[in-house]
């Protein structure tokens, strides 16, 4: 069942929510100007918009986090103001972050009540009528982990999931998902889209945030487009394509986006046989000549993950053999693999990637601390400049300067800094993991271009991604894997989705 036939909005009704010319300064920055949305009860309405557009803005204002300029909310035909998210969520605004906002060193039932724990006399928390109710919502999401396990201990995917219990332990009138099945696996994504549908059909207007095409025509009603802080256009979904969303988010059409080399790729550059480690995967065996991208594409908890982080010395295989230009090679921590010619571009680019709080110039150049620093340790700033200055150009970085926070760049832009700071160690073997998380379609397509430019370059190249578009347009052969194992091995012609997800499902 689509978006289109169940809860939407009665035609002429009033909106739910309105917000009216809203506008947006930062120094130098105009972050959104005059933008207006509206969100009817029972709809799902999809805000779309490449990364640095405005969207998480616009959000923020809605649930309290910042304060905009000029403009006016109206919830329910009455003006509101919200100085802080827990005066949004008191009025029946929930806002789902896209960047996980939970507390690690608590469990997951006081982060889903965090601000509300129901209370006894003298104000002593009631511990069992939160774990029960706490798990009963863990329950509607299936989600199989207690709501008295700290959040520290869970994956990005389960801690997104405790994101989304946050709007069910409320009575919400709008909740805004921000990339909410960034982490999730497609069972999951499931399971979030009929909580959703559920809270349409009680009555609940959705603000839904996605770069995932196929998720905004599945779930949304009427979507609206911002590029540079304005609106460029708010349409019926039923009555739009892609060609026209992606048209009105980055200015211009994607055309002729096929991936594929078709050349002959060299020698084998990376060779793994039997690698085995405890339960996460066993008896993995594949090999990538240079010149050529490899895919591998599994549900969450197949392995994937961590046999990269294996061949890049984070994880101790129990077995198996490693094998770099045909000599078996013992690589036990990241120095060994970066010496060998490795790089990894990890899953996680704000987690493990990158310093939020250091400039642009120093993410760049952290992988090569040897050349940019003196033996006394001191760093060479031009040095520091050079790796900038080659790395910001070739990857057409957009940032105001090399002094420039990475935190305030777009997602887009901070894996471009990732990138280009494993390219600076001039990796013969580069390992991808889930390359464009959370970025928007045109960033997207750069990033497959460079792909294929670095495959095309010589690079043996090894792809890890969760979305199947990506896998089957970017990947020479695609690995796929179930339950820690290689299900099955496919040529890129010839490759099918059903076949893929037959093999990634072991039937």
């Amino acid at each position: 069942m689509s978006a289109h036939d169940h809860g939407a909005a009665r035609d002429g009704a009033a909106p739910l929510l309105l917000l009216d010319g809203i506008t947006k300064t930062f120094p130098g920055v105009v972050a959104l100007d005059d933008v207006s949305l509206d969100v009817h009860a029972g709809e799902v309405h999809a805000l779309l918009g490449e990364n640095g557009a405005g969207k998480s803005t616009l959000m923020k204002i809605l649930a309290g986090n910042h304060t905009a300029n000029r403009g006016v909310i109206h919830l329910e035909g009455e003006p509101v103001h919200f100085d802080n998210p827990m005066q949004a969520k008191r009025a029946g605004i929930v806002l789902i972050h896209q960047e996980l906002s939970l507390v690690p060193d608590m469990t997951v039932a006081e982060n889903i009540f965090l601000g509300s724990l129901p209370k006894g006399l003298f104000g002593t928390v009631k511990w069992r009528v939160l774990h029960a109710v706490a798990d009963e919502i863990l329950k509607t999401l299936g989600c199989r982990f207690s709501s008295r396990t700290k959040v520290e201990k869970l994956s990005i995917a389960n801690r997104q999931m405790v994101e989304i219990a946050r709007a069910l332990a409320v009575t919400p009138k709008v909740v805004v998902f921000d990339e909410p099945t960034a982490s999730l696996t497609d069972a999951e994504k499931v399971v979030l889209f009929e909580i959703i549908r559920g809270l349409t059909r009680k009555g609940v207007g959705v603000v839904y945030i996605s770069h995932r095409m196929d998720e905004i025509f599945t779930l949304s009603h009427r979507l609206t487009v911002l590029r540079d802080g304005k609106v460029r256009g708010t349409l019926t979904t039923a009555d739009t394509n892609e060609d026209e969303i992606t048209r009105l988010m980055i200015g211009r059409s994607l055309e002729g986006r096929t991936k594929h080399s078709g050349g002959a790729p060299g020698p084998v550059a990376l060779s793994v046989s039997g690698l085995t480690c405890g339960s996460l995967y066993s008896d993995i065996s594949f090999e990538i000549r240079k010149g050529e991208v490899v895919g591998m594409y599994g549900l969450i908890g197949a392995g994937r993950t961590e046999i990269a982080e294996t061949l890049f010395g984070l994880r101790t295989p129990d077995s198996g053999e490693i094998r770099i230009d045909g000599e078996a090679v013992e690589i036990d921590a990241p120095p060994d693999a970066i010496a060998r010619g490795l790089a990894l571009v990890p899953e996680s680019r704000k987690e493990q990637g990158l310093v939020l709080g250091m400039s642009c110039r120093d993410n760049m150049s952290m992988a090569q601390l040897d050349t940019v620093s003196t033996g006394l340790g001191w760093l060479k700033p031009k040095a520091e400049q050079a790796i900038y200055d080659e790395y910001a150009k070739r990857l057409d970085l957009r940032s105001p300067g090399p002094q420039t926070l990475v935190v305030n760049l777009s997602g887009g832009n901070q894996q471009k800094v990732v990138i280009g700071k494993w390219l600076s160690t001039h990796p013969e073997i580069l390992i991808l993991d889930e390359p464009t998380r959370g970025i928007d379609v045109g960033s997207k397509s750069e990033i497959h271009d460079l792909i294929r430019r670095l495959a095309a370059s010589g690079l043996a190249v090894l792809v890890i991604s969760s979305e199947m578009p990506e896998i089957m347009g970017v990947s020479d052969r695609v690995l796929a894997l179930y339950h820690g194992r290689i299900a099955g091995e496919f040529d890129a012609d010839g490759l099918t989705e059903d076949r893929l997800v037959q093999a990634i499902s072991g039937l």
